[in-house]
């Protein structure tokens, strides 16, 4: 499906009819003078709990977005990120594990938030929790190289004098690049910008520039989600996944979205 016109969508009078609306467990998607909110509250560890917002609808139209595409939006969140518990975020991806297809390898471009119950250090020098953007292509043909050879790599992974230099060639490999945004309070209004072209993708925050990473290939879908969700995905071999309760009210506020083709 090719896309020439703008999406622009003014979230204090509702979402769009391109957008898919998921709400599950104690998930919640509202509209007020706010914007758009997507709530999780009152969740457990017992039960997945997400409200998300995405622009797949059904496998004859699948992944939608192409580079060049520039996603910009105007946002907040309830709490800064040493409180938030879960994971949340937007930008662009492949929806790894869209029902009725086969699982497949992340490509992604977004802001990506996880809770310090999780850890996911794909990049060098970036922890593996907290406020980022971050861009992964993990089905490059250099990244599939890698694969057959993991029951070897992940021993020697855990030997300290080989992890980094070692690592820093499958991360190059996954085209994984991330940039930590400690200084950037969640729970402030901020305009979160992705400029995502055909060989670079940049990523903004108020107009300055925080990262400017290799692009992931096409096509991707646009994603905006809040959940009670954690995962471990460790490069020594270590993986884990888990629920969180989320007892204080926890939100993601949009007030306004536009998606522009080149």
């Amino acid at each position: 499906m090719e896309i020439r016109e703008p999406i622009y969508d003014n979230f204090r009078v509702g979402p769009s009819a391109v957008w898919r609306q998921i709400a599950v467990g104690c998930g919640q998607i509202t509209t007020g003078l706010n914007g758009l909110r997507l709530a999780v509250s009152g969740a457990t560890r017992q039960h997945y709990s997400d409200a998300q917002l995405d622009d797949i609808y059904g496998p004859e139209r699948g992944l939608r977005w192409q580079a060049p595409v520039r996603l910009s939006l105007r946002a907040r969140f309830s709490q800064p990120a040493a409180q938030l518990r879960g994971t949340a975020g937007f930008g662009f991806w492949n929806a790894p594990l869209m029902p009725r297809t086969l699982p497949r390898l992340p490509r992604a471009a977004w802001f990506f938030f996880m809770s310090s119950h999780g850890n996911m250090p794909l990049a060098l020098g970036t922890a593996g929790h907290g406020w980022k953007a971050a861009v992964i292509d993990a089905a490059t043909p250099q990244a599939l190289a890698w694969l057959p050879l993991a029951p070897l790599v992940v021993p020697l992974l855990n030997l300290p004098p080989l992890y980094a230099p070692l690592w820093r060639r499958v991360q190059a490999a996954v085209q994984v690049q991330e940039q930590a945004l400690p200084a950037v309070d969640m729970a402030q209004w901020h305009i979160y910008t992705i400029d995502w072209q055909p060989h670079a993708v940049t990523f903004f925050v108020n107009g300055q520039p925080v990262l400017h990473a290799p692009a992931p290939r096409g096509p991707l879908c646009c994603v905006l989600w809040i959940d009670n969700q954690y995962a471990i995905i460790e490069p020594r071999g270590r993986f884990g996944w888990g629920l969180l309760d989320t007892p204080a009210a926890q939100w993601l506020d949009i007030d306004w979205l536009i998606l522009e083709p080149d």
